[in-house]
């Protein structure tokens, strides 16, 4: 459907990184589904950095915390582990985009730099309601900072709106360097233009009537475009805003199981690892 693998080495160094999670990693039906019965709760990030590569953290967008817990984080996984973080709501759910910006640093300051090389992309995530103003988007992206502390940033933003599937929207966020989510949801359209340097993707249809939440033969075609992401390219038969492709260069690649049937996350994760 979406275009056949490069496939050998000599591919694979031309690609990016791809690191596939979920969303967090405390949810009670994975005990016994996922984490081993009675493994303690404290540990419960040790086991799960253990099998996947990412993890997008969604506590941050309720509210902060404290430069140690990044720390603790940050040695409780192994090397090559990354995680994103999703920004504040104080940052994005506001009537005025531009009027961020003390929000911006307020959350980008509190800590997050601990992670050190284990800091993914920061994800900025916008209601559903909220329509696409070109002005007042143009200038929320303008107040993404690129370093904290000397560390570099990277963004992905996350819009659930239809009036966002339009190329200007694409040119807004290649100007600045952004990635643009793309989400399989049943919900809410999609927008797979790639911008940025990197390629963030939520895949949020699972089913709970599949093992992995997703049929095997639908995790093969996630497998062939995660590689085509990575590689620059553009899959095939995705839903595009803009007329043309970006630029093709190798792009880390993100790709997290989240929301539909989330017991059935950790599986889809692992299932697509393994085929990558």
């Amino acid at each position: 459907m979406w275009g056949s693998d490069m496939g050998s080495a000599e591919a694979a160094q031309r690609r990016g990184a791809v690191r596939v999670g979920i969303g967090g990693w405390t949810y009670e039906p994975w005990r016994g589904t996922f984490f081993p019965e009675k493994w303690p709760h404290k540990r419960e990030l040790e086991y799960a950095a253990g099998k996947l590569t990412a993890i997008e953290v969604n506590g941050t967008y309720y509210s902060g915390f404290k430069p140690a817990t990044f720390a603790g984080w940050r040695d409780t996984t192994p090397d090559g582990f990354v995680f994103a973080l999703k920004a504040s709501r104080y940052c994005t759910n506001r009537k005025v985009l531009a009027e961020a910006g003390e929000s911006i640093a307020r959350f980008t300051g509190q800590g997050i730099v601990e992670l050190g090389d284990k800091l993914g992309p920061i994800l900025w995530q916008f209601m559903a309601t909220k329509k696409f103003d070109a002005d007042d988007f143009g200038a929320f992206l303008k107040l993404l900072p690129t370093k904290q502390d000397g560390i570099a940033l990277r963004h992905a933003v996350h819009v659930r709106h239809e009036s966002f599937a339009c190329p200007e929207f694409v040119a807004l966020c290649r100007g600045a360097g952004v990635a643009i989510v793309y989400a399989h949801s049943t919900e809410y359209p999609a927008i797979a233009d790639a911008s940025g340097d990197l390629v963030y993707a939520r895949l949020e249809a699972a089913e709970e009537r599949f093992v992995a939440g997703y049929a095997p033969a639908a995790l093969d075609e996630w497998a062939a475009a995660a590689k085509r992401w990575a590689a620059g390219e553009q899959p095939d038969g995705l839903p595009y805003a803009a007329p043309d492709p970006a630029s093709k260069q190798p792009r880390d690649t993100f790709i997290f199981f989240i929301n539909g049937a989330k017991v059935r996350a950790p599986q889809g994760a692992m299932a697509l690892i393994e085929r990558l």
